[in-house]
């Protein structure tokens, strides 16, 4: 059943998206599988700042993401979280530098995030409302992309961790009759490839009988496996 959703992406927006794909190089999409279908759960590696720019700039599908609720709070906790999570624990910057530098970033950052109209996650209780849009975009036919990894001590190449909340998502889906078809994907960070595996549908994860931590920590690990893939 179709329900009346929110516009993905609003108009300015997609004018500053045509701007920045003048100095932004198109990455080359490599399917392992079938292209993307809607609609599907996206998992991939966050690279900083470049996978979530690269995916949307240059991901056809229609989609949203997942986001941490700080994105989508006001300029003063973008402020906060850009300073101390982000350019500080995440990026290593020196945290006078990270205050210094948003000062200016976080204002442009909050307007950008208005644009990309994210899906807010939380750690608490509140993740059911993450599920409930989630699974409403779902049924408007709209892919979900996710960043799952581990970044607390910042991004790496090999990733270290899944978190696991995107299966409780596939499982509400199938629960309510969606079988949802599970990507993974990973950004070459010199060569700006995206590797985007065979699809898994969450109904064979399950014939697997493995907890969802065990399930997260396979496909982590499957990720890494495309970082080592080389096309000719």
């Amino acid at each position: 059943m179709k329900h009346k959703l929110k516009r993905l992406r609003p108009r300015w927006f997609r004018v500053v998206k045509s701007f920045l794909k003048i100095f932004v190089k198109k990455p080359k999409f490599i399917y392992l599988g079938d292209e993307i279908k809607q609609p599907s759960l996206i998992l991939s590696n966050h690279v900083g700042s470049k996978g979530p720019l690269l995916l949307e700039l240059y991901l056809k599908t229609p989609f949203r993401f997942w986001g941490t609720y700080e994105m989508n709070s006001n300029v003063f906790k973008v402020y906060s979280y850009l300073s101390k999570i982000y350019f500080h624990q995440k990026k290593h910057w020196p945290l006078f530098l990270a205050r210094i530098f948003c000062v200016i970033a976080a204002p442009l950052l909050w307007v950008f995030y208005r644009g990309l109209n994210l899906i807010s996650t939380y750690r608490d209780y509140r993740f059911r409302n993450t599920i409930k849009q989630s699974i409403l975009e779902v049924q408007n036919n709209r892919s979900i992309v996710i960043f799952p990894e581990d970044s607390s001590n910042g991004y790496h190449d090999k990733i270290t961790k899944f978190f696991a909340g995107f299966m409780f998502f596939a499982k509400t889906c199938y629960k309510q009759g969606i079988d949802l078809p599970i990507y993974v994907a990973y950004l070459k960070k010199k060569t700006k490839e995206f590797i985007v595996d065979k699809p898994v549908l969450y109904s064979e994860l399950l014939k697997l009988n493995l907890s969802p931590q065990e399930v997260a920590e396979m496909l982590c690990n499957r990720m890494n496996e495309l970082s080592s893939i080389e096309i000719n």
